[in-house]
């Protein structure tokens, strides 16, 4: 629900307004380029959030299941959470999602909702939300503790297609359809966009910000090249297919037409003679795929769900193949099989932590195993015994008395009894360790 729907609901005349900031300046908003979705997740965590705790959202409990399976065969620790799981099932998993640590949640939207763990440094999205309150609220769900965060999506035509095929097969008033859409296509903005996604998230809540410098397009400006051109050729060749066969045909015949492609279909249409054919042809297939992803985001093109998945004109097709109408796509990342360095040691550690010097790090590793140690226990999620933040503080103060480990921040009275002689125990534990190296 947006305000403005509640206000209409509630039927309240002129109300006051309290609205604080949308901005959540410790996430990190990366769209990729959908290749091979599981695979770019897998590379995603591994060189970025290994040990981690993160949640992996997709659309189908199927596919819940599946890509849980594959993380774990992988040797990510992960596990699936879907309404159709027996109700027992779905609590254990839970419980270990929020009590251990590093563990993968793999769930469809189903999963969240009053879920409360503050070090989850990562969501991933396999499939695309519906719309931007949906992604906002997801993403949201990442570094609660205010430690940096990661917020991932995996985006392709697919995507675009699933979602306006679901709108237009819902059984729902054409009105609310069209307002379905009207948010589709923002998101849709925001997958599409060259430039700070923070900006245009920010500005869709109607709340104005900088370039936030930490996002992928900030961090390495995409190129863009200008695809109205091909745009307005492929929107010709749907019009051309559909007016000399009189009906409509799917995305890969459109391009094949387009790259010069004698297929078996093309040639028992006779599509080779039409005035398109070929002229596409120094555009690889993923180009054209983007053009069409682009125009199916402005609604310059439908997908026909009841003619077999068929492109047809849209009222939006007249502007674009007029010229009026620009499309500038970005250029694809090249397929190079480089990575970056896997995170392991001290890059996999919270910031608070990378900052600490060696034997710093060393107490601060053997306090979080005790602290798993005592969640596991007393079964407890490991967070409400101490936060990271509260863990580091003290392994670089290396407090020796209770009266100096109450001082830190994170440590009240009541915690102080719980747990602060187990604390200096493993502090004097590390230190002679140190001193004994």
């Amino acid at each position: 629900l947006t305000r403005a729907d509640i206000i209409e609901r509630l039927q309240l005349q002129d109300a006051r307004l309290f609205i604080s900031s949308f901005d959540r300046p410790n996430i990190r908003y990366t769209i990729v380029e959908k290749r091979e979705a599981t695979a770019q997740l897998l590379r995603f965590i591994r060189y970025e959030h290994l040990g981690d705790a993160g949640i992996v959202y997709c659309q189908s409990r199927k596919k819940v299941e599946e890509t849980a399976a594959w993380l774990c065969d992988s040797g990510i620790p992960a596990l699936p959470y879907h309404a159709g799981l027996d109700a027992r099932v779905r609590q254990a998993n839970q419980d270990q999602f929020l009590r251990s640590e590093g563990v993968v949640m793999v769930a469809t939207i189903a999963f969240g909702m009053g879920i409360d763990k503050p070090d989850v440094r990562f969501v991933a999205h396999l499939d695309m939300p519906k719309n931007i309150e949906g992604y906002y609220q997801e993403t949201g769900r990442a570094g609660r503790d205010g430690e940096p965060a990661d917020a991932w999506m995996c985006y392709g035509l697919q995507d675009v297609v699933n979602q306006r095929r679901m709108i237009d097969e819902s059984p729902a008033e054409e009105t609310f359809k069209q307002g379905l859409r009207g948010k589709l296509e923002a998101l849709l903005g925001l997958a599409e966009a060259t430039d700070c996604r923070r900006v245009r998230l920010l500005r869709y809540f109607d709340e104005a910000s900088q370039p936030c410098g930490n996002c992928d397009n900030c961090l390495q400006a995409p190129e863009v090249w200008d695809a109205t051109d091909a745009a307005r050729k492929l929107l010709s060749t749907v019009y051309r297919v559909q007016q000399m066969s009189g009906f409509g045909f799917g995305a890969g015949h459109i391009i094949d037409i387009l790259r010069g492609k004698v297929t078996d279909k093309v040639a028992q249409r006779g599509h080779q003679g039409l005035s398109t054919f070929g002229l596409g042809a120094d555009l690889s297939e993923s180009q054209w795929r983007g053009v069409l992803r682009q125009l199916l985001a402005i609604d310059a093109v439908a997908v026909d769900a009841q003619a077999f998945n068929t492109l047809a004109l849209t009222a939006g097709s007249r502007a674009v193949l007029r010229g009026e109408v620009p499309v500038h796509l970005r250029v694809a990342a090249p397929k190079t099989g480089k990575h970056r360095t896997l995170r392991t040691g001290s890059a996999a550690l919270p910031k608070v932590a990378a900052e600490l010097d060696g034997a710093a790090q060393a107490c601060f590793a053997a306090l979080k195993a005790w602290r798993a140690s005592v969640a596991r226990e007393h079964n407890l999620p490991a967070y409400v015994i101490f936060h990271d933040a509260t863990l580091a503080a003290i392994a670089h103060n290396a407090p020796q008395s209770l009266d100096a480990l109450q001082g830190l921040s994170g440590i009240g009275a009541r915690k102080l009894e719980a747990y602060g002689a187990a604390v200096l125990a493993v502090i004097r534990d590390e230190a002679a360790a140190v001193a004994r190296v």
